[in-house]
């Protein structure tokens, strides 16, 4: 006669960097709290000064429920929360997620199954972004779209399989305190870094299309030009801190800048040939906007040439401007990879 397991699934823990979140941080939390999982689970919420309500409204997230708990992050720096979350948790998985990121119901049971079947150190998966308004219906449309972010997995789904880096992600603990966790001076770009440490030992990062997280655009053009800017200027840093990491896709905003801004100073000082560069650009993305819209609101339609712009153009101008002092600050801040002693 066979007897029912009554083993449980491994403990998590679920570390949050938060910022100004008022309008997200409880629907995530609650998301988190809502998992079909049944191992024990902790979250705990590293929170930056913030000038809104998010420090009120985390507060009573934890007075509500006894497995939230909130530290501080005087610093205001994504990898120093990270750091700060990780160090007051204590439970052998430690999912990742961000203040406006939204969990689908099984993630973290699909993630600690998948870790098991792989046997990587990290996994991750679909980064789906999904708007409330038209102006975020737009950027969402856009950056789920291959002319929008190009052939990244994890905006636009693929097959599962190894990789260089994943969105946010679900580590086995002993991976990130072998590596002493995130390096502090990656403002951005901080989970290629650290799963570039991760694999250079040895281990494993894992991409899988079954983990979907539904992540809120920023709600405004300059809210979404200030995102892109960064993301190119780190970019930038990560190129020259690891050479072999750039590619075409990561040049193809700066080259387009270039050659829109080249075709406009060469249309206005010496030939209207000059213009066909910026109009050939417009009418590409106009054109890549109409299969992108497919089913949205009109107002909705038409402004996803709008953040396909703004998202170009702001990634490519911080990948040109990004300063060789901030690749030699950080390079000089490297960390090498530490290999497990077993």
């Amino acid at each position: 006669m066979s007897e029912k397991s009554d083993v449980r699934s491994p403990a998590v823990s679920v570390i949050m960097p938060v910022l100004d979140e008022e309008r997200h941080l409880r629907g995530s939390v609650q998301a988190i709290l809502a998992q079909e999982y049944d191992g024990e689970m902790e979250v705990v919420l590293a929170i930056a000064p913030s000038s809104d309500r998010t420090e009120e409204i985390a507060a009573e997230l934890a007075g509500e429920d006894p497995r939230v708990h909130t530290v501080p992050n005087p610093a205001g720096r994504t990898p120093a929360a990270l750091n700060a979350a990780i160090k007051a948790s204590s439970h052998p998985i430690v999912v990742r997620v961000d203040g406006h990121g939204m969990l689908s119901p099984n993630y973290i049971a699909t993630a600690v199954r998948l870790l098991a079947e792989t046997g990587a150190q990290n996994v991750g998966g679909v980064m789906h972004a999904e708007g409330e308004n038209d102006w975020e219906h737009a950027v969402a449309a856009a950056m789920t779209s291959k002319i929008g972010v190009g052939n990244a997995a994890f905006h636009t789904g693929g097959e599962a399989g190894p990789a260089e880096t994943v969105y946010l992600g679900v580590f086995r603990r002993e991976a990130l305190e072998q590596q002493g966790g995130y390096n502090e001076e990656f403002i951005r770009a901080q989970d290629w870094e650290l799963n570039f440490r991760i694999r250079e030992a040895g281990g494993l990062i894992w991409f899988s299309p079954e983990l979907r997280v539904s992540y809120r655009p920023r709600p405004s053009m300059r809210a979404l030009a200030r995102q892109y800017k960064d993301y190119g200027r780190w970019r930038h840093v990560v190129a020259r801190f690891h050479e072999g990491s750039i590619n075409l896709r990561y040049l193809a905003p700066p080259t387009a800048v270039c050659a829109i801004t080249l075709g406009v100073v060469v249309g206005a000082a010496l030939t209207p040939w000059g213009f066909v560069i910026p109009g050939g650009y417009l009418a590409a993305i106009a054109l890549g906007s109409l299969a992108t819209g497919k089913g949205l609101p009109l107002k909705a339609r038409l402004q996803i040439p709008l953040a396909l712009a703004t998202m170009h153009m702001s990634w490519g101008w911080g990948f040109l401007t990004s300063p060789k002092s901030l690749a030699k600050k950080v390079i000089a801040s490297r960390r090498p990879a530490v290999l497990s002693s077993n």
